[in-house]
């Protein structure tokens, strides 16, 4: 007879009845049971936040017996079934197999030479519900907080992306800055990209609008790059890099909001000043240091 192979992902903190169900329904007509766990190239990500032998070890504590091998995602569907089979091929070359997936499963991507078997849905079961439903519980437990750097510590160190923007009137002779409300410093106005910005560029007309209020400007043009020392990242791994653009003022009225607490035009003249009277935020020296370079 045919060995049984579930493709699967089990991103739940637990197995759920679906999924014991379907394990169970495959083991009955198969003297022998695989799963193959998908790997995502990404580290802690919300779809796939948990790595393979955390999911290993749930299914090994209720089923002992089964085999579970990982299989990594690949952006080529024929590659990535060329590995599957090869991978199984591999480790058991004198089997057969057949495949099994539910109805939103690997199946429809699937172009290797096993057969496959859809399964109906084992009860209303969401694996992205059931992970919502434990994001934000905490519970007392030496593990549960072992749990915690356990996915920390297993991340890739992170850039976060950052725009901050010059704006410059009267034929770039001055130039607006804002005050946040935690740091009494003058500095450029900006903030964090989204997921939805569609370019770093709409990300900073976004920054600007929401922190300085609708004003009319020209389009964004991209100056330079920079680390920034922010006071949050200092002792962290984790960094900001901020992308920097300049555009010019057209018409509105700057109105401090959002995180700014105050904003003001200045003299680009007067900004070498400031900066040696300590006015200017230091995270956004080098940011300084090139404008008054290309524009002094």
């Amino acid at each position: 007879m045919k060995t049984a192979v579930i493709v699967a992902r089990f991103q739940t903190p637990y197995l759920h009845l679906g999924h014991q169900q379907l394990i169970n329904k495959v083991k009955e007509g198969h003297p022998k049971l695989i799963i193959l766990l998908g790997v995502s190239p990404l580290i802690g990500s919300r779809k796939n936040p948990y790595d393979y032998y955390t999911r290993e070890k749930m299914i090994k504590k209720d089923y002992p017996e089964l085999i579970v091998l990982p299989i990594s995602d690949h952006p080529d569907d024929k590659e990535w079934s060329n590995s599957l089979d090869n991978l199984l091929k591999g480790v058991f070359p004198a089997e057969q197999f057949c495949l099994y997936g539910s109805r939103d499963s690997f199946i429809p991507y699937y172009s290797g030479k096993f057969e496959t078997i859809e399964l109906p849905e084992h009860g209303d079961y969401n694996a992205t519900e059931l992970r919502k439903q434990y994001a934000d519980k905490v519970f007392d437990s030496n593990d549960f907080r072992a749990g915690i750097l356990y996915a920390y510590y297993n991340q890739y160190t992170k850039v976060y992306p950052t725009v901050d923007i010059a704006l410059f009137r009267n034929n770039k002779t001055e130039l607006l800055l804002g005050k946040k409300t935690i740091n009494n410093k003058w500095r450029f106005i900006g903030g964090f990209a989204d997921p939805e910005d569609e370019n770093y560029e709409s990300a900073a007309k976004r920054e600007l609008t929401e922190e300085c209020g609708d004003m009319q400007t020209s389009n964004m043009t991209y100056e330079t790059s920079a680390k920034i020392n922010d006071w949050r990242y200092r002792s962290e791994a984790d960094k900001i890099i901020t992308l920097f653009f300049s555009c010019d003022y057209i018409d509105g009225t700057a109105i401090a909001q959002d995180d700014i607490a105050e904003v003001n035009w200045f003299k680009l003249a007067d900004v070498p000043q400031m900066i040696a009277n300590g006015t200017t935020s230091p995270e956004h020296g080098e940011l300084f240091d090139f404008i008054i370079k290309k524009y002094l």
